[in-house]
């Protein structure tokens, strides 16, 4: 097997790691408000969400096609400049995950290639206008426009249930939830998965496998729907308590207000072929779901924290791709790649033990916020 062979099962592995990541770290953005509500069983709500999220993946490759081609220039493109740029992305989503940080994985990922192709290939090689009208611009519009959606229609869904028995509007809206967050995390496929499915083919034209204008393997797809639907289904419940508690008090109407929002906005960006982050829709809606009940009663400092993290994505996952392809490239080829790669996944590991120290579950996860902007705040203060 040769050298270029074995880069490229690693960038794919790496790509696949990213996608499984991208699924437990998001799983929260389709289900967070339903398992709040107890309209679904936590369980129950992640299995649904993968079988959702595996299906959405297949249908529609706009996204994939911004990615692959919109974001940098494939001619300056090497598998060590994927690599490097998949692990910036994979370093974030785990890093955010264990402070139970709703964050964009889709910056994540494009900031770490973009970071890796800068120091690699130079400033002329990533497309930076392309980069602020696809990526950051739709960055800030979309959660204000998920924040009006939802403030809106939290509204009007409690104007027009006002005479409705409060058993019967909360039953009614718990079978809503399953519905509207089921569309979430239909919408969360067709979005998402196609990121990692644009980089698979990004590393398969610089590997000369497939032309620039070939277009995404089938296989490709399905290895990307199979990956982001397992890590969906392990759950992120870190993540999931933070968006389901820690933002507002969610009820049932809100949650279906704040999940409808979300596919509607989710949905339009996919059409379009924006690589949005389903992260700051969803967020965007719940805050909405929270003034459009009662104005304005958010958990602002948990708000906050989200708002910092998602300023520093986009440069905190340049920065290490950059670093990934600076420690690959000085080893160099496959010796290179491989070293970072058992570095990347030591660091995982040792997060993963870390978090182990205060757990979030599908049995805590609902336990009541107590005010501090943690993931686990009782689980905590019992162990110290």
């Amino acid at each position: 097997m040769d050298t270029n062979t074995v880069l490229l099962a690693v960038v794919v592995a790496t790509a696949l790691a990213f996608d499984f990541t991208n699924g437990f770290h998001d799983t929260a953005n389709a289900m967070a408000t339903s398992i709040a509500t107890g309209a679904l069983p936590p369980r129950a709500a992640v299995a649904l969400s993968a079988a959702l999220n595996f299906a959405g993946a297949f249908l529609s490759l706009k996204v994939a096609a911004t990615v692959a081609t919109g974001i940098v220039d494939t001619g300056a493109i090497t598998l060590t400049v994927v690599f490097a740029g998949l692990v910036g992305g994979l370093a974030w989503n785990l890093l955010t995950w264990y402070f139970g940080i709703p964050s964009s994985s889709s910056h994540a990922l494009i900031g770490g290639v973009a970071g890796a192709t800068l120091i690699a290939a130079g400033a002329s090689a990533v497309k930076g206008a392309a980069i602020v009208s696809k990526v950051l611009i739709p960055a800030v519009l979309a959660p204000l426009a998920a924040i009006l959606v939802a403030t809106v229609g939290t509204f009007l869904v409690y104007v027009l249930t006002r005479n409705v028995p409060e058993g019967t509007r909360v039953r009614g809206f718990r079978y809503g939830q399953i519905g509207s967050a089921s569309l979430v995390s239909l919408a969360h496929g067709t979005n998402d998965a196609q990121k990692t499915m644009g980089v698979i083919t990004l590393a398969l034209i610089a590997a000369g496998v497939i032309g620039k204008d070939t277009g995404t393997p089938w296989w490709v797809i399905a290895a990307s729907a199979t990956a982001i639907a397992l890590g969906t289904y392990i759950g992120g419940w870190r993540v999931i308590r933070t968006l389901g508690k820690g933002l507002t008090e969610i009820e049932t109407p809100q949650g279906f207000a704040a999940e409808s929002s979300s596919a509607a906005v989710v949905f339009a960006s996919s059409h379009f072929g924006f690589p949005l982050s389903t992260t700051h829709v969803c967020t965007g809606s719940v805050i909405g779901a929270g003034l459009g009940k009662r104005l304005a009663e958010v958990r602002w400092n948990v708000a906050a924290r989200m708002v910092a993290a998602w300023l520093v994505t986009l440069p905190a996952a340049a920065a290490v791709g950059a670093l990934a392809w600076a420690g690959a490239n000085a080893l160099g080829g496959a010796l290179g790649v491989s070293v970072v790669f058992a570095v990347a996944l030591l660091l995982a590991a040792a997060l993963y033990l870390a978090a182990r120290r205060a757990p979030v579950d599908p049995g805590n996860v609902n336990d009541e916020w107590t005010g501090r902007v943690a993931p686990a705040p009782a689980v905590r203060e019992q162990v110290a």
